[in-house]
């Protein structure tokens, strides 16, 4: 059996999204896979578990923990509605002593590969490992962003979504305090900045399969040139393809997104799918279904009615 052990950090606003996303990464999982999962959540404040606790009672291939954390970003700085729980990410090495290495993943992402692989990789001397952040490594206004960040350099911005952190070096060589140190000033881009300016040089990038966000696509299909500067076309359609994908901005549980169909395919196999909330928010949007070209809308009701049927594990 080969153990992952992954972290999230959320609040109660977030339980249903990351129920959908632990039911995708339990769901496509290799059969020799075990995933230890860990839920960092404010120690003030009681987190709602009933909802993860299906995830437990449906899958056999996985535990959950849950990790309080202390007041340490309690007056961090929020901005874009990203609240304090992005900061704990910093602290995992701390916070989960005993692993050596292990993954982080924001609780926004349909996992659609297994990570049992990814896991195995050896980060040698770097502190963690991670994809790039298109939308500002290869925006004008982002490259411009980056300039002004000690030690970072446009294109090799990392994306913080989904990381795997390199927890034994990050404890040797006394990391915590300075990302803590670091999070203390105004950084627009929060925690991601953090790791970005601490990190910067001992990085290993991964292949943006591992974390499609909204701007993978944007720019593998809007702007494949830019998109070349960073990637090769190839790593764009085998990341469309089979990747994970990060909502990284429109949540497709509140609007339309790119690949919301999918979420929703994901939403529906999961213990906790209700079909009041599928059909409230499908019917609330019926003008805007029927103003997408026809491929789209039959593909829309295959994920419905064929590929979104929750079987059992």
């Amino acid at each position: 059996m080969n153990v992952v052990p992954i972290a999230f950090a959320f609040d109660n606003n977030l339980t249903i999204p990351a129920a959908v996303t632990f039911t995708s990464l339990l769901v496509n999982a290799a059969p020799d896979t075990f995933y230890d999962i860990f839920v960092l959540h404010s120690a003030k404040a009681s987190l709602d578990k009933h909802l993860l606790s299906l995830i437990d009672d449906t899958f056999h291939n996985c535990k959950i923990s849950y990790v309080p954390v202390g007041d340490t970003f309690d007056n961090a700085f929020e901005i874009r509605g990203i609240t304090t729980p992005a900061y704990y990410r910093l602290l995992i090495p701390t916070l989960i002593p005993q692993y050596d290495k292990i993954i982080y993943a924001d609780a926004d992402i349909i996992f659609r590969l297994d990570l049992s692989n990814l896991y195995s990789t050896d980060l040698g001397s770097n502190y963690l490992a991670a994809t790039k952040d298109l939308g500002l490594n290869l925006s004008d206004y982002g490259k411009k962003y980056i300039q002004h960040l000690p030690n970072v350099t446009p294109g090799g911005y990392l994306q913080s979504g989904f990381i795997m952190l390199n927890s034994a070096l990050i404890r040797q060589d006394g990391l915590t305090h300075k990302f803590v140190e670091v999070a203390a000033k105004k950084w627009k881009y929060q925690d991601q900045d953090t790791l970005n300016i601490i990190c910067h040089d001992r990085v290993l990038f991964l292949a943006p399969k591992y974390n499609m966000t909204d701007y993978s696509f944007y720019y593998g299909l809007k702007e494949p040139a830019k998109w070349k500067e960073l990637y090769t076309i190839q790593e764009f359609q085998e990341g469309a393809t089979h990747g994970n994908l990060h909502f990284n901005g429109h949540k497709p549980w509140r609007k339309w997104s790119v690949n919301f169909d999918i979420w929703w395919e994901y939403y529906r196999k999961s213990p906790v799918f209700d079909e009041k909330f599928y059909f409230d928010f499908y019917y609330d949007r019926l003008n805007e279904l029927d103003q997408l070209p026809l491929m789209k809308r039959i593909k829309i009701l295959a994920r419905y009615f064929v590929y979104g049927i929750r079987k059992k594990p």
